[in-house]
């Protein structure tokens, strides 16, 4: 028996759903199954009944899962004292942001944290959210900059930030180019490239509702993973895309960056930002890192 197989027992018995259970593990489904299947093979009996279309405890599984769930509270307990026995003498602060946090904000944060606190190193790494969480319960980031997901895992802890504005990336030498404004109605006909679901699903159902919300289809020409990729896609002319208002600071030649308005005239600002670490977990550089981002949001905030 193996504390990653109980993990994923209980990721499993709380979502109901193999898909969710992994992603929230940050795994492949079919890893996921094969930990779960080598648990069930060691303990001798069936814990989930699974079909095509439905998920659920089976007896023994029920009667296990309080059990399950203190081992890995216990665990996770003695994970969270070695790590603040360690922070409390460390000097580096090891950040994760995802990529428009890491371009916008994050820069200008840490200009003002790097003046007030000159002894404590800051080391950043840019990942996306599905990929940033699992680090902090590793012990390898210190804090992360993520869009907060909508099942909220209460090992961790988030700080609602800001809210990024949404505009509209277009090829200079496009008809819309030329606009000091669009509306989800104008693109409504236009190819569009938008993110994979699975690893960014906040930017993905940003650019999907926001045409269903005015009773349209998004015409989806290319599906991209990465923020810098899709932006050079629009300068290569394969389609229009929306991002992060940020995401204009990457600077890539031949694409303009075009406010999206609502209906009622007002930018869009519907990707939100969070500062996420774990729960009950010391760290005085941590701490430090976010007094100042308290103290400086406002302004930062404001170019977002």
């Amino acid at each position: 028996m193996e504390l990653i197989q109980l993990r994923c027992f209980l990721a499993v018995a709380d979502e109901l759903h193999f898909g969710r259970a992994a992603r929230r593990l940050d795994m492949l489904p079919a890893s996921l199954g094969r930990h779960l299947k080598n648990l069930e093979d060691g303990l001798g009996t069936t814990l989930v009944t699974r079909t095509t279309r439905h998920v659920a405890l089976s007896e023994a599984g029920r009667d296990l899962l309080q059990e399950v769930r203190r081992i890995v509270e216990l665990a996770d307990g003695l994970e969270v004292r070695a790590r603040n026995s360690h922070r409390e003498e460390a000097t580096v602060l090891r950040i994760g942001a995802i990529d428009s946090a890491s371009i916008g904000l994050v820069p200008q944060l840490l200009t003002y944290f790097r003046q007030s606190n000159p002894e404590i190193d800051v080391s950043l790494h840019e990942q996306k959210s599905i990929r940033l969480l699992p680090r902090l319960l590793s012990g390898s980031l210190d804090l992360a900059i993520v869009r907060p997901p909508e099942r909220r895992d209460a090992r961790f802890v988030f700080r609602p930030l800001c809210s990024e504005t949404a505009v509209v990336a277009v090829p200079a030498g496009h008809p819309l180019a030329t606009r000091d404004s669009l509306t989800p109605t104008e693109l409504a006909d236009q190819p569009l490239i938008v993110p994979d679901r699975q690893s960014r699903p906040h930017s993905h159902d940003l650019t999907i509702k926001l045409l269903l919300e005015a009773g349209l289809t998004a015409r989806v020409a290319q599906i991209a993973e990465e923020k810098h990729t899709i932006v050079n896609m629009v300068g290569a002319g394969l389609g229009l895309a929306i991002v992060p208002r940020w995401s204009s600071r990457l600077a890539i030649s031949g694409v303009r960056f075009i406010p999206i308005l609502s209906l009622d005239g007002q930018p869009m600002r519907r990707l939100h930002l969070a500062a996420a670490w774990v729960r009950s977990t010391r760290d005085p550089a941590r701490d430090r890192f976010l007094r100042c981002l308290d103290a400086h949001l406002d302004e930062i905030a404001a170019t977002a």
